[in-house]
């Protein structure tokens, strides 16, 4: 059962992991590597707020929670203690209860608030002091994907009800309900401050906008679950993953796929774009798409010509990675689930 959090610092130097179309792994000493420990039950989701000093955490053991990671600290006092951590409880007193697993997370884009989804159906928001602010209670089913918009005043989730709802996060109230899909919803993406995607296992994407009661593109074309989806960094394209072991990406001026992404050979369950390209702060950088999937293996795509890049074949387990981009794609802090270890 996967209870603790690792840390890996990558850097400072940028490092080409595509060189010559194939994957080279380096080894990571143990002063770069950082062991989390004080949940009870698995880590269901890690976010890094917009900072980079504070990491969140949800468990099944019906806890988020926020800790404070100073630069240079080190691997020992990690380990150690004492952490310099928030517990946000889910419940009050000891439960066992699976409807308080916290299943997603997300902070706002100044990284003051910090939104939870639970098993329960219910979104909580936080202050980074651990305080709680809001509770959004309208699903009837678990939250399995929660974002903020970029301007911080509309918060989406989507559920296992089938079913994706804008929230008014200044009223505390919800503003619209989106019941589009025959299936639960499975991640949800803003493409701006009033438009967003929603995926679902009933291999649908729609795209939809607040104040629309119908959604203003249906993407079809996969044949299993669509496990995620995101929109690059200027909103152009969409790009989505799926059981169906292909990754896709959509243009909204188009109803089919611009590209049919087929390298992987199990189910894909994440992908991530590059912080390159237009509407980057690295303009002159080739904007780059990275998949990951149970075959054990992330692998990079061109997307203007909808070619593989690279596969990045090092692991032995089945990944659970959190790409975490920040400035520069190969410039990184990496986080990553301790299941990967197999601990």
């Amino acid at each position: 059962m996967v209870r603790r959090i690792i840390i890996v610092k990558i850097g400072p130097e940028p490092m080409d992991i595509c060189t010559a179309s194939k994957s080279q792994t380096c080894e990571i000493p143990s002063s770069d590597v950082m062991i989390l420990e004080g949940h009870t039950s698995e880590v269901c989701a890690c976010a890094w707020s917009p900072t980079g000093s504070l990491l969140a955490s949800g468990s099944g053991d019906s806890t988020a929670r926020i800790w404070k990671i100073a630069e240079g600290t080190s691997r020992s006092v990690a380990q150690n203690g004492p952490f310099n951590v928030l517990v946000l409880n889910h419940v009050k007193g000891r439960t066992n209860e699976k409807s308080k697993d916290v299943t997603t997370l997300d902070w706002n884009g100044e990284g003051t608030l910090l939104a939870t989804g639970s098993y329960d159906g219910q979104a909580r928001i936080w202050s980074t002091d651990g305080d709680l602010k809001t509770t959004l209670s309208k699903h009837k089913g678990p939250i399995f994907t929660l974002k903020w918009n970029k301007k911080g005043d509309y918060l989406l989730t989507g559920s296992c009800d089938k079913t994706a709802i804008v929230w008014d996060v200044r009223a505390e109230e919800w503003k619209q309900q989106f019941e589009f899909h025959t299936g639960p919803t499975l991640d949800v993406d803003w493409r701006n401050n009033v438009s967003f995607a929603t995926s679902s296992t009933d291999n649908m994407i729609y795209v939809c906008k607040v104040g629309e009661t119908s959604p203003i593109k249906t993407f079809a074309g996969h044949q299993g679950e669509v496990n995620c989806v995101k929109w690059d960094p200027t909103g152009s394209w969409l790009a989505s993953c799926s059981d169906d072991i292909s990754a896709k990406i959509w243009s909204m001026k188009q109803d089919k796929y611009v590209h049919d992404l087929r390298e992987h050979s199990k189910e894909i369950y994440t992908i991530r774009w590059s912080p390159t390209g237009p509407g980057t702060n690295n303009p002159n950088q080739q904007l780059v798409l990275a998949s990951a999937s149970f075959d054990s293996t992330v692998k990079l795509w061109d997307v203007e010509f909808g070619k593989l890049l690279c596969s990045l074949n090092g692991h032995s387990l089945c990944i659970r990675l959190h790409l975490v981009l920040m400035e520069n794609i190969w410039q990184v802090d990496l986080l990553i689930d301790a299941s990967t270890f197999g601990h």
